[in-house]
């Protein structure tokens, strides 16, 4: 009997000081996690900035878009006039 409370005991005192984390060990992870914490704001901060773009790149694109099909509307315009013209003079 005492020979397994002792057994028990050293076993009791080796899982103590081989389980346990130190607090250099947690010290370690909490930097790392503060770390992790920096990477993933500086990542947030710079999808918000590339959704920003992307958005500024959609409108500039729409406007673009715009100011061509208003150019061929032009286009479709003149040639009509052109091709009226042309006719007035083939009938003279």
């Amino acid at each position: 009997m005492k020979k397994l409370v002792k057994l028990s005991i050293v076993a009791l005192v080796a899982g103590l000081v081989v389980g346990c984390a130190s607090t250099s060990d947690i010290d370690n992870l909490q930097s790392q996690i503060d770390g992790l914490k920096t990477s993933v704001a500086q990542a947030s901060s710079d999808a918000a900035g590339a959704q920003s773009a992307a958005n500024d790149a959609a409108a500039r694109a729409a406007s673009a878009e715009a100011a061509a099909n208003r150019a061929a509307q032009y286009a479709q315009d003149t040639n009509a006039k052109l091709d009226s013209m042309f006719k007035k003079t083939m009938m003279k």
